[in-house]
């Protein structure tokens, strides 16, 4: 299978020809869109991808009958469909279109993202690894569950790239910002900046903010930019390794053009070392945008029959992966391995749990991360879990009990609680819509006191064996919450509707038929909340399932 690849979704106009048969290197040619100053404006981007696309795609098609043993050169011609700029996209789509019927041969329309990942499992060898891609307009967690890719986390707001390139606008430095600070970090100190995780979804609107302000009130540019780094990366960082927690994965790679940045590849390295797991970054030439990852999927997808005829190749500037059928792969059961529920030590996202009479909770330093914010996060969230442990059990919601904190050690001694995790306990389970529905349950009632978990996935309710079974009739599963550390008091209807995401995101990420399980939850949420007067049903504000919708129906990629 020979195909010809055709990548333009912002900046880079390239075509490149890849052989399966050899599995050689693909060749590709290409020509890059440089903007004078700031970040990409649509329109020159267009105008770029216009007059540079016939080109590289000239010089593709002229290498492709140079080395081909027949004619027509190519098997199949395939092209990024999205997500990206959408006037970029559709030069692309034309010239694929017009080249596939002067070839006479199929169109395959590929995911940029899936693309991203494809290209790491490819080049790395590896058989069902998380995903990090982290690029200008992206930041998003991806592993394989059932049919297709499944998205574990991602940005609340804006993508990686653009958060620092909006940072770097501010110094009026050209684009693209990110190599300028990774520069100038390495002659900084660090600057401290918020963090924001919440479960494997973060947020970055608020720290480029912050590192605006930072400059502008006379911290050193480079302070402000070492701060910048450790913070946005050790993020990413962290929501990978809960990412590979909670689905249980052994592997990682690194996807997008951010994944250029050498602290960022240090940090994922140091992180899967120090829980034995396997990290693969490609090279810089895959992590840019590229037609060579484009022909390569499009090779797989062409195989599998997975073309797509001209009437129906419209472009999609919003194009999720987890919206892309994966036909060039087995489909999984679960993307989670079961546990077993007699385990006395786990090693967790940024614990390890001894399991006895007590169990014995301690953060763990990380080792990717600077050791100052290190020290801070660690020892906050072992203050935070203890105080909403307790604050959560006077509200009625099943939590362990705290029975001694060290904070030198960021160690917290507790009850013990279930006997497996909820996500063992689904995988078990004949219906595991009560299992789940008990949890929307507890969380309205978190809610109701301005109480936000914070990491409410399947990983941190713990489960009683007796509730894997189906319960009675008028029986309520006996289910625990557990790990408050990244919890927090608020009342504003954001934190509780993103709080509630994240449980169903780690439902939909874990269980292939999970859309009942989450009309369980939220059917369960809606119940105990309409018993509950709050704040915000006096003010005529949304409702948490309202502002829920809105959440999940942001673009992530403008």
């Amino acid at each position: 299978m020979r195909v010809l690849g055709i990548e333009g979704t912002a900046w880079m106009a390239s075509a490149a020809v890849y052989d399966a048969a050899t599995d050689a290197e693909p060749t590709e040619f290409h020509d890059r869109y440089e903007p004078d100053s700031g970040g990409i404006h649509p329109r020159e981007a267009a105008e770029h991808m216009g007059s540079a696309i016939p080109s590289v795609v000239s010089q593709a098609l002229t290498h492709a009958r140079d080395t081909a043993d027949g004619d027509p050169p190519v098997d199949a011609v395939a092209f990024s469909r999205g997500p990206g700029l959408g006037p970029c996209l559709r030069i692309v789509a034309t010239a694929a279109r017009a080249l596939a019927g002067r070839l006479s041969v199929p169109l395959v329309g590929v995911n940029h993202m899936v693309a991203h990942l494809e290209i790491g499992r490819h080049r790395s060898g590896f058989d069902a690894p998380v995903c990090l891609n982290a690029s200008g307009a992206n930041a998003h967690l991806l592993g394989f569950q059932g049919d297709r890719y499944r998205v574990l986390g991602e940005t609340l707001d804006t993508g990686v790239g653009n958060a620092i390139d909006k940072f770097t606008r501010h110094l009026d430095w050209s684009h693209p910002g990110g190599p300028k600070v990774e520069r100038r970090a390495a002659d900084g100190d660090y600057h401290e900046l918020p963090y924001v995780v919440k479960g494997m979804d973060f947020s970055f609107a608020g720290i480029t903010s912050a590192a605006k302000q930072a400059v502008d009130d006379g911290v050193p540019v480079a302070d402000v930019c070492a701060g910048l780094q450790e913070t946005v990366f050790g993020m990413l960082t962290e929501v990978s390794e809960r990412a590979l927690s909670l689905t249980g994965a052994d592997e990682l790679v690194l996807g997008g053009g951010v994944g250029q940045n050498e602290r960022l590849r240090a940090m994922l390295g140091s992180m899967c070392a120090q829980r034995d797991a396997d990290f693969f970054a490609p090279a810089p030439r895959y992590l840019r945008d590229n037609a060579s990852m484009i022909a390569v999927l499009g090779a797989r997808m062409a195989a599998a029959g997975d073309t797509v005829p001209v009437a129906d190749s419209a472009v999609d500037p919003d194009f999720r992966p987890n919206q892309v059928p994966v036909t060039w792969r087995e489909p999984t059961e679960t993307v989670t391995r079961v546990g077993d529920p007699g385990e006395t030590a786990v090693q967790g996202a940024e614990a390890t749990v001894e399991v006895g009479e007590t169990v014995r909770k301690r953060r763990v330093p990380r080792a990717y991360r600077h050791s100052a914010l290190d020290e801070r996060l660690r020892g906050d969230r072992t203050v935070s879990e203890a105080r909403l442990l307790s604050a959560a059990r006077r509200q009625g919601v099943p939590t362990p009990l705290v029975r001694d904190v060290d904070l030198e050690t960021a160690t917290l001694e507790l009850s013990r609680v279930g006997d497996r995790d909820l996500a063992d306990a689904v995988a078990a389970a004949d219906d595991p819509t009560r299992l789940v529905a008990a949890v929307g349950g507890h969380l309205a009632r978190l809610h109701a006191a301005g109480i936000v978990h914070g990491d409410p996935t399947t990983r941190n309710v713990r489960v009683a064996d007796d509730g894997v079974t189906d319960p009675g009739p008028g029986e309520t599963p006996e289910t625990f919450l557990i790990d408050f550390g990244l919890g927090y008091y608020a009342d504003h209807v954001e934190d509780l509707a993103v709080d509630l995401h994240v449980f169903e995101q780690s439902l939909s990420g874990t269980v292939r038929e999970s859309a009942p399980l989450v009309d369980a939850v939220e059917e369960q949420y809606a119940t105990v909340a309409d018993r509950t007067t709050t704040t915000r049903e006096t003010a005529g504000e949304q409702s948490v399932l309202e502002r829920l919708r809105d959440v999940e129906g942001r673009g992530r990629y403008q």
